[in-house]
């Protein structure tokens, strides 16, 4: 007699089938890992995104050696030690990168990465990774306001608020919008929000905002840091959360400092992780990419105020500790973040490092 099993049933049977499997991959991965021994990273300070616990736990968790080459090294510095030592599997070749978004298609092009998607590969958003597992997002920031509360008493909620007559000679970006990559997407996403989410006409929706704002007397243009917040030269400036978040800290209330994600043009920077096609230790380099897209690395980072890739993810089903979001600007204001794709980012910088002075007219020094 043939034995039905229940839909409820079923469903426990085959979960438990893929947990199973799941886990006898992750034990052959550790194991491969084991024996290679160690792994190599580029151009990641401890000091940025709490590196420092990620790099720590990894090894207390494996026992396996890291090797940091040039923890101050740029996206492109990366990119050319692959290059360097494509034949090398000495202590110079990096197993994995860390780099800004743009250099994840280009290395892929250049044939210089290899395909891996971790375990929770699905909770990553399909906007903010290759489809093919070359490159993958792992963690971002969005541009928010960062508010000396000495001096704005009442922050400013979205974009449009910044044209109050409260913000007279306060608003500043944190960069020149003809070079900063920071400042560029300060100008889009306030087009973004002004375009009602339109990416076609968020530049130049983005020019238009920030010539009104300079008419208003409101714009400073100068390049706004955390000493000119302080200060007061800048009391409001426009720049990445996470830097506004650690500058809070920094201060540690001398001045009091609001960070305040806008309501709309959210608009969110990401970086992006690979493991090089000619790493030496490839299965390490497997085992940290699951150790960095595990719940546990995902919050390392968050604790560093990067918010990682698998965030709402993370959120929605009750996995960020209560005193970690008490930390950060309201988890619903990330629901609304945008990931600009890499041809709606050179379109908008070509519009805005080109029309700035033409539109807006002021020179930022």
């Amino acid at each position: 007699m043939r034995k039905w099993v229940s839909m409820t049933t079923a469903s426990a049977l085959a979960i438990s089938a893929f947990t199973g499997a799941a886990q006898a991959q992750s034990n052959e991965l550790i194991e491969a890992a084991k024996k290679e021994g160690q792994l190599t990273t580029i151009a990641l300070p401890h000091d940025w995104c709490n590196y420092g616990e990620m790099i720590q736990t990894f090894k207390d968790k494996y026992g396996l050696q890291v090797n940091e080459l040039n923890p101050d090294a740029g996206s492109g510095d990366e990119i050319e030690a692959i290059k360097a030592n494509k034949g090398n599997t000495g202590p110079q070749a990096p197993d994995v990168i860390d780099v800004g978004l743009s250099f994840g298609p280009s290395a892929k092009a250049e044939g210089l990465l290899q395909p891996y998607k971790v375990e929770t590969w699905d909770s990553i958003p399909d906007t903010a990774k290759d489809a093919e597992g070359y490159w993958y997002g792992d963690y971002y920031g969005v541009l928010a306001f960062q508010v000396n509360k000495d001096i704005i008493q009442e922050a400013p909620q979205d974009w449009e608020d910044l044209l109050k007559a409260d913000y007279k000679n306060a608003v500043a970006l944190a960069g020149d919008p003809r070079a900063s990559n920071q400042a560029i997407q300060g100008v889009y996403a306030a087009g973004l929000s002004r375009a009602g989410g339109d990416a076609a006409k968020a530049a130049e929706a983005g020019l238009e905002f920030f010539s009104e704002l300079n008419k208003a007397g409101n714009f400073v243009p100068v390049i706004g840091k955390a000493a000119s917040v302080a200060q007061g030269s800048t009391p409001l400036l426009v720049r990445w959360d996470y830097n506004a978040l650690a500058d809070r800290d920094t201060l540690a209330g001398n001045p009091p400092i609001e960070v305040v994600v806008p309501k709309t043009g959210v608009v969110a920077g990401v970086y992006v992780q690979a493991i090089s096609a000619y790493a030496p230790h490839p299965n390490a380099a497997k085992l940290w990419m699951e150790h960095l897209y595990s719940d546990e690395g995902q919050l390392i980072w968050l604790k560093g105020y990067c918010h990682p890739i698998r965030f709402n993810d993370l959120v929605k089903n009750g996995k960020v500790p209560q005193e970690m979001l008490d930390k950060l600007p309201p988890a619903e204001a990330y629901e609304a973040a945008v990931f600009p794709t890499l041809e709606e980012q050179n379109a908008g910088k070509e519009v805005i490092t080109k029309q700035w002075d033409s539109v807006v007219g002021a020179n930022v020094q």
